[in-house]
């Protein structure tokens, strides 16, 4: 980003994260067993935001701020969980997005059946951290502030944390993603002509 984004009853969490799918269901291949690779897909991996390029940010910050608005009307979240400015905050970001894509997997067809009930488990203790990161950042509903970062000995100091009115979400949220694109974009032209200069 710019700043740098289980079964119930008595079965273990552990075995039903490894089990999840389908026997039928090869990891090594990410595909099903025996089933063509154009025909059928398995679940998605999850998202490294450090290592995403332009292209893919993009892909992956379009899907999950349309999913993010799905999930806070579906379950009528407040504020204190989900903050207009979640983009803004890479904490809130990571989180969010591997919750999107538990969700994914969740809902994959060749999921089990309980999938989804491992999924609002899962997402009950997701609202915890969420409403903890919100209130250590200090985001709001019509403000926003940088999260803050301790400066360690030898760090120089961090600027001065200071709240900003934002009067359009989804504009903010369109320049952020545009600035975060253009930031890897520029990074990866960077190395590329580095790269043939190198070979020139």
């Amino acid at each position: 980003m710019v700043d740098e984004l289980s079964d119930t009853g008595d079965v273990d969490p552990g075995e039903v994260a490894e089990d999840e799918f389908d026997e039928s269901y090869d990891p090594d291949t990410d595909t099903l067993a025996g089933a063509d690779e154009e025909d059928q897909s398995g679940p998605p991996g999850p998202v490294n935001w450090n290592l995403l390029s332009a292209d893919a940010a993009e892909e992956e910050w379009l899907a999950l701020n349309e999913w993010v608005h799905w999930l806070r009307h579906t379950y009528g979240l407040p504020v204190a969980v989900i903050p207009p400015f979640w983009h803004r905050h890479p904490e809130l970001v990571w989180e969010l997005s591997a919750l999107h894509i538990h969700w994914l997997c969740a809902i994959h067809p060749e999921a089990k059946g309980s999938a989804m009930l491992v999924w609002h488990r899962d997402f009950a203790d997701a609202q915890d951290r969420l409403r903890h990161w919100t209130a250590a950042c200090g985001t709001r509903l019509n403000t926003d502030r940088p999260t803050r970062r301790i400066a360690w000995p030898g760090e120089p100091d961090t600027d001065p944390i200071e709240d900003t009115v934002i009067s359009n979400r989804e504009e903010d949220f369109v320049e952020y993603m545009h600035a975060d694109v253009q930031a890897r974009r520029a990074e990866e032209d960077a190395f590329y002509r580095d790269l043939v200069g190198e070979v020139g």
